[in-house]
C-alpha cells in the first residue's frame, strides 16, 4: 500500500483505542479491508488480471478474512453488482450511445471547427480547454483522446504552436470532467455509492474544474511546452474517414445534445430546492431530471435531430447506436464488481469500523476519501477502481451531511482518483504514443499534469467545503 494511505490508517489505529470503542474483531475487519485492497493491487498491477476478476477476488479475500459465510459472501457480491449496474450500467450505456451519435454524425467535429474559426493564436489554449471540456461531457476519456488527437496536430502545425502547448489544455479539459463530473462512470459510481444529489455534485463538479483545467491546462502546458520539446507529430493517427458523413449537424443542434443532459439533471436539482414538492412544475422536473429518463430522453432526441442533419437513414441510426455498445462493456463490468465490493465491505461490518477509525484519527470524511482514492490509483492505476472503492469504505461518514459536503466529498474522492497517472495506467500509454514521447516526457507532461489536477481540484474543493 502507498505510504500515505497505510500511514493515515496506522494513525487511525494507534488512536482508536482513545475512543474506547475498538475491539479485536475491529483488527480482523482491518486486516481484511488491507488484504481485499493488497490483492486488488497485485492481481491488477503485477498479475495484469482484468480489474472486473480482480474486484471479484479482492471482494472475496475481504469477505473470507472479515469471516463471512461463503453462501452470504456470494449473495452480497451479486446483490452490490447487480444493484450498480442498474443505477451506473444504464447511465453509462446511454452516455456511449450519446458520444458515438456525435462522433459519426460529425456533430463534434462541427463544434471544433466552428470554436477553432473564432481563436486566435494566442487564445488556442484556452480554446482547447473548451472544446475538450464540451465534448468530454458525453465521452470516455479514451474515445476522447483519440477524438481529439487529430484536432490537436492539425491545429499545432496550422498555427506553427507547440504540441504540448495544445495538447496539454486539451487532455487537461477531458481528464478533470472524467474524475469530477457526471455521468461519467467514476463520478456516477461515487454519486451511487455515497447516495449524493447528483445534480448538486454535477453542479459544483463544473464549479471545482473550471479553475482546475485552467490552471492544469492553459498556464501548465504553455510552461511545460518551453521545456519538453516534441517533434512535428504530423504522423499521428491516420484517421479514417469512412465515418465523415456528407451532412454535418449545426454547430448549435450538436452543442444543444451535449448541454441537454446536464440541464435536464441540474432542473431536478432546482425543483428540490425551489418548487413545493408535488406541484405540477416539481413533478415534471423530477421526472425528466432523473439521470436515466435526462441520458434517456436526450439519446432519442439526438437520433432525431443529429440523425437529420447528417441525413443517416434509420438502418445507419440504428448500426451508431447499436455499434457503441460493445467498446464499453468492460467498463460496466468494471463497475459493476466495485458495486459488489462496495456492498462487501458494507455487510462485513469494514465501513463502520473505518468511520470509527477515522473518528478517532479526527479525519473528515473529505480527506479521506482522497487519501484512499490516491493510494488506490497510485497502486493499480486505474482511476474508477480508486473511485469506487474509496466512495465504498467512506460512506458511512457521508450519512447526514448536508447535501453540499456529501457532493463534495464523491468530488474529494475524484480528486484523490486522477492522481499520478504512470506506466501502470493505460492512459499514460495512450497518451505517449499518440503524442510521440518517450516514457520520461510521458512523466514529465501528463503525469504531472494529472498530479497538478488531483492537488488543485482538492484544494478547491476544501475551499468550498469551508465556504458552503
Amino acid at each position: 500500500m502507498p505510504t500515505s494511505l497505510s500511514g493515515s490508517l496506522a494513525a487511525a489505529l494507534a488512536q482508536a483505542p482513545q475512543a474506547g470503542a475498538w475491539t479485536a474483531h475491529d483488527t480482523r475487519l482491518l486486516i481484511a479491508a488491507l488484504a481485499g485492497i493488497a490483492v486488488i493491487v497485485v492481481l491488477i498491477s503485477w498479475a495484469k488480471l482484468h480489474p472486473f476478476l480482480s474486484l471479484a477476488l479482492g471482494a472475496t479475500t475481504l469477505g473470507v478474512v472479515a469471516g463471512m459465510p461463503f453462501g452470504d459472501l456470494v449473495s452480497t457480491f451479486t446483490e452490490g453488482l447487480g444493484g450498480t449496474v442498474g443505477d451506473v450500467g444504464l447511465l453509462v450505456a446511454l452516455g456511449a450511445m450519446l458520444g458515438k451519435l456525435l462522433t459519426d454524425t460529425g456533430g463534434a467535429e462541427q463544434v471544433v471547427e466552428t470554436v477553432l474559426r473564432r481563436t486566435t493564436s494566442r487564445t488556442l489554449p484556452w480554446a482547447m480547454v473548451f472544446i475538450a471540456a464540451l465534448l468530454g461531457l458525453p465521452m470516455f476519456f479514451e474515445v476522447g483522446v483519440v477524438l481529439l488527437v487529430p484536432v490537436v496536430v492539425m491545429v499545432a502545425s496550422r498555427s506553427d504552436q507547440p504540441m504540448l502547448r495544445i495538447g496539454i489544455p486539451a487532455l487537461a479539459g477531458l481528464s478533470i470532467l472524467h474524475g469530477l463530473v457526471p455521468p461519467h462512470p467514476g463520478p456516477l459510481a461515487a454519486v451511487d455509492a455515497l447516495n449524493v444529489d447528483l445534480g448538486v455534485t454535477l453542479a459544483l463538479g463544473v464549479v471545482v474544474s473550471i479553475p482546475t483545467a485552467i490552471v492544469a491546462g492553459p498556464v501548465f502546458g504553455s510552461f511545460i511546452a518551453k521545456r519538453v520539446q516534441l517533434p512535428p507529430a504530423t504522423h499521428v493517427l491516420g484517421k479514417s474517414a469512412e465515418t465523415t458523413p456528407e451532412k454535418r449537424p449545426s454547430f448549435f443542434a450538436a452543442v444543444a445534445m451535449l448541454l441537454l443532459p446536464v440541464v435536464l439533471m441540474l432542473g431536478k436539482s432546482v425543483a428540490d430546492l425551489a418548487l413545493t414538492e408535488g406541484s405540477l412544475g416539481y413533478q415534471v422536473l423530477d421526472t425528466v431530471g432523473t439521470p436515466v429518463v435526462a441520458m434517456m430522453l436526450t439519446v432519442l432526441i439526438a437520433i432525431v435531430v443529429l440523425g437529420t442533419g447528417a441525413r443517416f437513414s434509420r438502418n445507419r441510426l440504428s448500426e451508431v447506436v447499436g455499434g457503441s455498445l460493445p467498446a464499453i462493456a468492460g467498463i460496466i463490468l468494471i463497475v459493476g464488481a466495485g458495486g459488489g465490493f462496495k456492498q462487501t465491505l458494507v455487510d462485513s461490518g469494514v465501513n463502520n469500523m473505518i468511520t470509527d477509525l477515522a473518528s478517532g484519527a479526527h479525519l473528515s470524511p473529505l480527506v479521506l476519501g482522497w487519501l484512499i482514492a490516491v493510494g488506490i490509483r497510485v497502486a493499480t492505476g486505474s482511476a474508477t477502481v480508486a473511485t469506487i472503492s474509496a466512495a465504498g469504505m467512506v460512506a458511512p461518514m457521508v450519512a447526514g451531511l448536508p447535501p453540499t459536503q456529501g457532493a463534495l466529498v464523491a468530488l474529494a474522492i475524484g480528486s484523490g482518483s486522477l492522481f499520478l497517472s504512470h506506466v501502470n495506467d493505460a492512459g499514460f500509454w495512450l497518451v505517449k504514443e499518440y503524442f510521440g514521447m518517450t516514457v520520461g516526457q510521458t512523466l514529465k507532461t501528463w503525469s504531472a499534469m494529472e498530479t497538478l489536477l488531483s492537488v488543485v481540484s482538492f484544494g478547491v474543493i476544501l475551499g468550498l467545503s469551508a465556504l458552503l
